[in-house]
């Protein structure tokens, strides 16, 4: 850590107060030179605490050899990395150590909440045993997580020393290639990224083109050293060449450059994509990407910016075909597709047996027009995700989604996703009850190439479901249509508390006008008859024909 302040006593706590007994782990803390009072802070830490060391270094100007000291150092038979200005919860190692020995893994993954973390498929499921081959691990390249310290001595894995731009990821691609057991859990948060309210996290640091381009070169070159070439090599490297290549001449961020400094961006860019990527990483691209990719590799620097225009309007549309309990779940009907910023669906045109991706769309920009999409279905995924507004926590429920080309008349298609996802408050947050507060519905997509978050919301006067309670000791759970847009969430009260209060007694009411018309009727009745009419209703009990079968 280097000039930490005040962050070591936010972060300490999480770190001294962990469920393993004090003798079960250690905190090493490797100070690089601060220039601060950190340096005095941290040996008061280690006077206090037994199980707490602390090593002073020359300043080294970058994370990596702190990192490295600290697991020369280390002990234990696992190493957790936390950064100075992060958290961990508060049975983080405990949890993460067991599914390690069972397992015996080698990398473990513990799901990641925060102000610098949005929701990532990567944490849909826990998983006991995985490697890169069969889970989207390059997905997740930050070093917060948990690894036995023989994997990384036996195979000589340490983070570069200096200021070496994306160390993170040159590590963890070393890592992944090498990894033979990779454990994910998913069930429960482990690790607090945050964002520093003083802008001194490493991240946030400008780079220019050339320094930032020549270390990913680096980690281009760790995946392939650790493959063979062929399909699995494409496929791990496609994640760099999608969001560090394709990332910058997309939107927002090519309409962002201007002038020389988008040129020399640009020219960066596309010398890497030339030399430094096999054919087949681009040739798996869905449409979109595919073609950003052609116009970048033919030099189109001003069709990428027009098509950044257009595509920049694109927007999902989510239609909730159907909500209603089944079997204690909620089951929410949809059908997902994408729109033009003219509010005309994006389609693929049929031509001569060939399937071209939107003419509309790509009219007028040179190297674009007549593009293929032969395989329109790939790539294609969609989901609804319930965000814990209070723990800032993304869950994943069940879903049943399917891709399809829908006709649309004089050869014209489109690609939808339809299907159901189930809700399960008793199991959502992993494997336990949804907990108190407000939980916001919503939907992802990606469809040819192009990725949209919405929220799931009714376009007509469709009622909420009824009220439901769920658990031991009953909770209730209340789906309602509200804030922007009439989004849908389900508001989840506190366990035994499972009464109705006065603001939707009456919820169940079709119409939302009826329901503001019955709630100010409510209140101007006198207490006592105020009193009969709640219990009425509770006697009406509105949640048992939804209720657990």
């Amino acid at each position: 850590m280097y000039n930490a302040g005040r962050y070591i006593e936010l972060c300490s706590p999480s770190l001294l107060n962990q469920s393993l007994g004090k003798d079960e782990y250690e905190i090493i803390y490797v100070d690089d030179g601060s220039t601060d009072d950190s340096a005095e802070r941290l040996d008061e830490l280690a006077a206090k605490h037994a199980h707490v060391r602390v090593v002073h270094q020359e300043n080294s100007g970058w994370p990596g050899k702190p990192r490295n000291v600290g697991v020369r150092l280390a002990r234990g038979e696992y190493v957790q990395f936390v950064d100075q200005d992060d958290e961990l919860t508060p049975r983080a190692l405990e949890h993460l150590h067991r599914l390690a020995v069972r397992n015996q893994s080698d990398i473990v993954l513990g799901k990641v909440i925060g102000t610098m973390a949005g929701p990532s498929r990567v944490f849909k499921r826990t998983v006991e045993r995985c490697t890169a081959e069969d889970a989207p691990l390059f997905e997740s390249l930050t070093p917060h997580k948990m690894f036995r310290r023989d994997f990384l001595l036996t195979h000589d894995l340490a983070f570069p020393e200096g200021p070496v731009r994306l160390e993170d990821q040159l590590f963890m691609a070393q890592a992944y290639v090498r990894a033979k057991t990779v454990s994910i859990l998913a069930d429960q948060p482990c690790y607090i990224w945050k964002r520093r309210d003083d802008g001194g996290n490493n991240s946030g640091r400008a780079a220019t083109p050339e320094d930032y381009y020549g270390h990913l070169r680096g980690v281009v070159e760790a995946i392939k050293e650790g493959t063979e070439p062929g399909p699995l090599q494409d496929h791990l490297l496609r994640r760099s060449y999608r969001v560090e290549l394709l990332r910058p001449v997309s939107e927002p961020r090519v309409l962002q450059r201007k002038g020389k400094a988008l040129e020399r961006y640009f020219d960066v860019v596309r010398n890497m994509a030339l030399d430094a990527y096999p054919p087949g990483v681009r040739e798996g691209l869905p449409a979109v990407s595919g073609l950003r990719a052609h116009l970048l590799e033919e030099g189109h620097l001003d069709s990428l910016v027009e098509l950044a225009r257009r595509t920049r309007g694109i927007r999902p549309r989510v239609t909730v075909d159907d909500v209603r309990w089944r079997s204690g779940r909620l089951v929410v009907s949809t059908t997902m597709s994408l729109i033009r910023a003219d509010g005309e669906p994006l389609t693929l045109v049929e031509r001569y047996g060939r399937l071209l991706l939107d003419p509309e769309l790509l009219a007028g920009i040179e190297g674009a027009e007549g593009w293929e999409s032969p395989h329109p279905l790939g790539h294609t995924h969609g989901e609804l995700l319930l965000h814990d507004t209070a723990r800032d926590l993304w869950w994943f429920p069940d879903v049943d989604l399917t891709p399809r080309t829908e006709p649309l008349g004089g050869g014209r298609h489109r690609v939808v996703l339809t299907g159901e996802t189930a809700i399960d408050p008793a199991t959502l947050a992993g494997g336990e009850a949804m907990l108190p507060g407000t939980h916001l519905v919503w939907a992802s997509v990606q469809l040819l190439g192009i990725g949209r978050r919405a929220r799931v919301a009714r376009d007509d006067d469709r009622p909420r479901p009824a009220t439901t309670k769920v658990g031991t000791p009953p909770r209730l759970v209340i789906p309602t249509w509200g804030g922007p847009g009439g989004q849908l969430r389900l508001a989840v009260g506190r366990p035994g508390h499972a009464t109705v209060p006065d603001r939707i007694l009456l919820g169940t009411t079709a119409a939302p006008r009826v329901r503001k018309a019955a709630r100010t009727l409510l209140h101007r009745l006198p207490p006592d008859v105020r009193h009969q009419a709640r219990t009425l209703a509770r006697r009406a009990d509105p949640w048992k024909s939804a209720g657990r079968k």
